[in-house]
């Protein structure tokens, strides 16, 4: 059932044209355009960014593992996930959503709001 971080870093760094980098107490995912997640660095959650829509979605679908982050940040759509709560092809639904957002080209985003 849980993802370990091992397995969450390997499905996330595993899309086209992905890096990783330090993003202060976490490591960053991004495109070339932007951040789609952010990995704790004490592997226990990942944070998605998605879009507010597909925040309710995700949150609705899996509300034991996924929670809106506190603050500004989720009410633009960031998106806690614990580890040890969500299943892998939940996780990884969640992961194609937020990958594939942020890999829109920006112009396209804006016209979906």
């Amino acid at each position: 059932m849980a993802v370990s971080a091992a397995r969450a870093r390997k499905l996330l760094i595993g899309f086209d044209n992905v890096s990783e980098a330090p993003h202060f107490d976490r490591t960053a995912f991004r495109t070339p355009r932007r951040i789609f997640a952010t990995l704790g660095d004490d592997g226990g959650d990942v944070n998605f960014m998605f879009d507010p829509l597909q925040q309710e979605m995700f949150c609705e679908m899996a509300p034991h593992a996924l929670a809106p982050v506190s603050g500004g940040w989720g009410r633009m759509g960031a998106t806690c996930c614990d580890l040890k709560k969500i299943d892998e092809p939940t996780f990884i639904a969640a992961l194609e959503a937020a990958y594939a957002r942020a890999s829109e080209p920006r112009g396209k985003r804006r016209a979906k709001r």
